[in-house]
């Protein structure tokens, strides 16, 4: 499959009242077209930085963010994030209250006909399993079903890429789990390219193809789920024996 995200030497930096403190220093990977990927790793450890970099909502120091062959960010240019064609899902969903469900998951096709933007709301509304709920209110829906309607939304405009950011953090264990698998199993019925970040690596199994783990800024590795499980094995392996010793 042809790549769709190229991060490419990628260094992100914040301006401090210290002067500049480096949060990513050198990242590069590539994300196949339909491919979901995954960076894992603790609160602090950049991943959140990166999804906002590709979104276009922090600056890239050096380096460069390429979706499909056009360059979105470097230190010479920077593409609005209203025109990068990448869609993002937040952590506490971000949903209108005043909104109705419809009203939410159309909010980014005001530029597209009456009729076309009630097709496409149906549509999607039914991917999700919510097409009976499409009068109701956020507040009347459970977390689960709040989350649908962030990813109908997020869907909605057709973007290029999906960022998500730990959606699936305010849930409890079994319905988090349950969830990453249904939202796999609607991105590859779309075709959608994404990314999710997350410091859950039951999540990270259910719902990717690459895994990457972030340390300090630094990718560590890119692997396959079945890379990743081995991995695990691995290292739990090597503790156990080091507090055999």
């Amino acid at each position: 499959m042809p790549t769709l995200l190229a991060l490419e030497h990628l260094h992100l930096a914040y301006d401090t009242a210290r002067g500049l403190r480096t949060v990513v220093p050198d990242l590069n990977l590539e994300l196949e077209r339909g491919q979901i990927g995954c960076l894992l790793g603790a609160s602090g450890c950049g991943k959140s930085t990166v999804l906002r970099a590709i979104a276009g909502f922090e600056p890239v120091r050096d380096g460069r963010i390429v979706l499909e062959g056009r360059v979105l960010s470097s230190p010479q240019q920077q593409v609005a994030p209203e025109l990068r064609r990448v869609g993002m899902m937040f952590q506490d969903y971000a949903l209108f209250p005043h909104m109705t469900v419809a009203g939410n998951v159309g909010f980014g096709l005001r530029r597209a006909s009456p009729q076309e933007r009630a097709a496409r709301v149906g549509e999607l509304l039914e991917l999700v399993g919510l097409s009976h709920a499409q009068d109701s209110y956020p507040h009347e829906l459970s977390g689960g079903q709040q989350q649908r309607v962030a990813l109908a939304r997020a869907l909605a405009p057709a973007p290029e890429l999906l960022l998500l950011d730990e959606p699936f953090s305010n849930l409890d264990t079994n319905t988090r789990e349950h969830l990453a698998q249904e939202v796999r199993h609607i991105l590859q019925a779309t075709g959608h390219t994404a990314i999710l970040v997350t410091h859950n690596q039951a999540e990270a199994l259910a719902i990717a193809d690459h895994i990457g783990s972030l340390s300090g800024g630094q990718l560590q590795y890119w692997d396959s789920p079945s890379a990743f499980r081995q991995r695990l094995g691995e290292e739990q392996k090597q503790k156990k024996e080091l507090l055999a010793a």
